[in-house]
């Protein structure tokens, strides 16, 4: 499927809002409308290897889906490289780029795509509204996430691993 991609002019610094996407624990501030139960994979949420699991809700079937930070370059590129689906044979890869604009605008742009390798993934993939609802989605909360960075505000208290210890880590 896809790409399915969104994009949004947002009035912040270009290295505010890269911190703001690096930093996986606060996804569900602005993505909570279609990704549920997003759960992190380790307890420092922030930068290369950091990874989460979540559920895309996107009619008729609620797909798990995780990824991880693979690639970045600050403060205008973040890759991430998943799986999901049944027994998290589909890859997935979520692109976020952070390009200037004029003035004090930047340009925050997400793709997401996914590559079903056997023939009955491509074909319910091809059957379904996946594509349509994702690309929603993805909107939406690029909509979120510019009204967020531009209030201020957002999810005050991040999510965080349980049983993790924070004094370890420096976490609050």
């Amino acid at each position: 499927m896809g790409p399915v991609s969104a994009a949004v002019e947002i009035d912040v610094p270009r290295s505010v809002a890269f911190a703001e996407l690096s930093d996986l624990s606060r996804r569900p501030s602005f993505t909570d409308h279609f990704i549920s139960d997003l759960r992190l994979t380790r307890i420092d949420p922030v930068g290369l290897g950091a990874g989460a699991r979540f559920r895309f809700e996107t009619p008729p079937r609620h797909l798990w889906m995780d990824t991880t930070i693979t690639e970045i370059e600050e403060p205008q590129r973040i890759v991430e490289q998943g799986r999901g689906g049944r027994a998290n044979r589909i890859p997935a890869t979520t692109v976020w780029e952070l390009l200037e604009g004029p003035g004090s605008l930047i340009t925050a742009r997400v793709s997401f795509w996914t590559e079903p390798s056997s023939h009955v993934d491509r074909a319910i993939d091809s059957l379904g509204m996946a594509s349509v609802w994702l690309e929603r989605g993805w909107r939406e909360a690029m909509h979120r996430l510019r009204d967020n960075l531009e209030a201020g505000t957002g999810d005050e208290t991040p999510l965080a691993v349980a049983g993790g210890n924070p004094h370890a880590t420096g976490i609050p």
